[in-house]
């Protein structure tokens, strides 16, 4: 995971609109999840998700780091206590893109509600926009993305095609303290714009 100083990297990033903010290269892409300890220390011992994890229940991947970093508190919310970097094959990443559906009807694209719930009940995974959020949590104009998985998608992604598993949580606590402050010392992973068409119908 490559990490670049915040101050640098908020001037390139655009500033409003839907954009899915990753660090990715010709093969891979990083997304972010927060678990209890438990969890994590299995998912990071096997490289891949087993033990407490449950398949049963859908699970969210987050691609932009400073959402997850909002969402689990920097790491102190209960439950959230662990961030994982899970690095997954593009060709994957691009795959659930394609397959997802939007959470709501109006974000769908779908002429009628009907025809949304249809296929929010065939899809196994759900594209969520979110807003996106600066270092101390206060929100921001741009949205950010992400992907609710269950099924055999979950299944392909916790177990089957993960590329490898990181436990970031130290790091996280080492900027936590930057993010209450003035930013000038805060790292976090080097993104940008990820772009696939047609995201978010399925």
């Amino acid at each position: 995971m490559k990490t670049k100083l915040y101050l640098e990297q908020i001037h390139q990033w655009p500033a409003s609109g839907q954009h899915i903010m990753a660090q990715y290269d010709a093969t891979s892409i990083y997304v972010y999840q927060a678990y209890r300890p438990a969890i994590a220390a299995h998912a990071v011992k096997h490289q891949q998700f087993g033990g407490e994890f449950s398949f049963s229940r859908m699970s969210w991947i987050k691609p932009n780091f400073l959402w997850m970093m909002f969402r689990s508190g920097w790491a102190t919310k209960e439950g959230q206590e662990r961030i994982l970097a899970v690095r997954l094959p593009r060709t994957l990443f691009d795959e659930l893109l394609r397959a997802a559906v939007a959470s709501s009807f109006v974000a769908s694209g779908y002429a009628t509600q009907q025809e949304w719930r249809d296929r929010v009940e065939q899809s196994e995974v759900r594209l969520q926009w979110d807003p996106d959020h600066d270092p101390t949590g206060a929100v921001i104009e741009r949205r950010a993305i992400q992907l609710g998985l269950r099924g055999e998608m979950l299944k392909r992604y916790a177990r089957d095609e993960v590329l490898s598993i990181e436990d970031i949580t130290d790091f996280v606590a080492q900027q936590r303290e930057y993010a209450a402050r003035d930013f000038s010392g805060l790292l976090v992973p080097e993104e940008q714009p990820y772009v696939l068409p047609s995201v978010g119908r399925g």
